[in-house]
């Protein structure tokens, strides 16, 4: 997932919402959910139109230099344990720019822009619906 994302809506509230909130937010949560992926899909086409590329991701294996454990026996038969230098296999994830066709993100986002907006109006509905069935008292 990009880290770069410059768009957000202020009515995708639901977004900072975990699974592991009140019933009311898991209610939102969990009957937004294409909403929040519209929003997000949207941010990230809308971030590669104003960079200019889009960013992707892959595994790459390095390796890096560590101690390591290591039993050894001394002369009388007893047990120490020692560290030394010794290589691993790290595996790390790498961003890199892929470049894009303007053209095509600009018909994604007229895409995703128009189907937010179709439900934007169900998003609104269930949020309502949700604080309804599952009122919560105001802290203060």
């Amino acid at each position: 997932m990009p880290r770069n994302i410059t768009f957000v809506a202020v009515a995708v509230l639901p977004l900072l919402l975990t699974a592991c909130g009140t019933p009311q937010e898991r209610c939102i949560s969990r009957n937004t959910d294409e909403y929040r992926t519209i929003s997000r899909l949207l941010a990230e086409v809308e971030g590669n139109l104003a960079r200019g590329y889009a960013w992707e991701e892959r595994q790459v294996v390095r390796d890096h230099l560590t101690q390591c454990r290591r039993v050894y026996r001394d002369k009388d038969g007893n047990a120490h344990v020692g560290y030394e230098p010794c290589w691993r296999d790290r595996i790390e994830t790498e961003r890199y720019r892929v470049p894009i066709d303007p053209a095509v993100e600009e018909r994604k986002r007229a895409n995703l822009s128009q189907r937010k907006e179709a439900l934007s109006g169900r998003a609104a509905q269930v949020v309502q619906a949700c604080k309804a069935a599952y009122p919560e008292e105001e802290q203060g």
